[in-house]
């Protein structure tokens, strides 16, 4: 038996749920942190869509079939509830694309947990402009070196298709850049 379906069948049994649970937590709080932040650039939206997300993992676990591995399944979980997240807020603050974009490049020159260099920034611009799908796909490509396959499990897309995503993602940036 392998170690994550002894972590599932644990933390599917009432008596050690809650210890299998802290320990999942420990196992991937750290990863998901920087796959939910590689997308909403900002600490605090960070922190709290990690909590929303183990909520989450929590009260659904038994629904969790196996057709994947359990990390594809709470990544899936991350990304929706980043992208749900993102949504509700752009909803929210009722302004263009390019002002939300130029909030977020602001955001992220003033947070005290950002560490980059002008360069940077700049390709935290590029990225920006990219479609959400090929953002998506180049961050968790280029920032978290998640295989395609691992993607595939996590958007639901074909290996195929996220390897040209990648690509037209990639000339997307190499063009913004040489422009700027």
């Amino acid at each position: 038996m392998t170690d994550e379906k002894a972590l599932i069948e644990r933390l599917n049994h009432i008596s050690t749920k809650n210890e299998a649970f802290g320990e999942l937590v420990k196992l991937y709080d750290k990863k998901l942190y920087m796959h939910i932040r590689s997308i909403v650039l900002n600490h605090d939206d960070t922190n709290d869509i990690l909590q929303e997300t183990f909520i989450k993992v929590y009260q659904n676990i038994g629904k969790f079939k196996g057709k994947s591995q359990l990390f594809s399944w709470i990544y899936r979980i991350a990304t929706n509830q980043t992208l749900d997240f993102i949504k509700q807020k752009n909803k929210n603050q009722k302004i263009s694309s390019e002002e939300i974009n130029q909030r977020i490049i602001n955001s992220i020159i003033s947070d005290p947990l950002f560490d980059g260099d002008k360069a940077e920034i700049l390709l935290q611009k590029a990225i920006l402009h990219l479609p959400e799908k090929q953002q998506l796909v180049f961050k968790m490509r280029y920032y978290q070196e998640l295989e395609y396959t691992a993607i595939s499990e996590i958007l639901g897309t074909s290996t195929g298709a996220l390897k040209a995503s990648y690509h037209h993602a990639v000339k997307k940036i190499e063009d913004f850049l040489k422009s700027h």
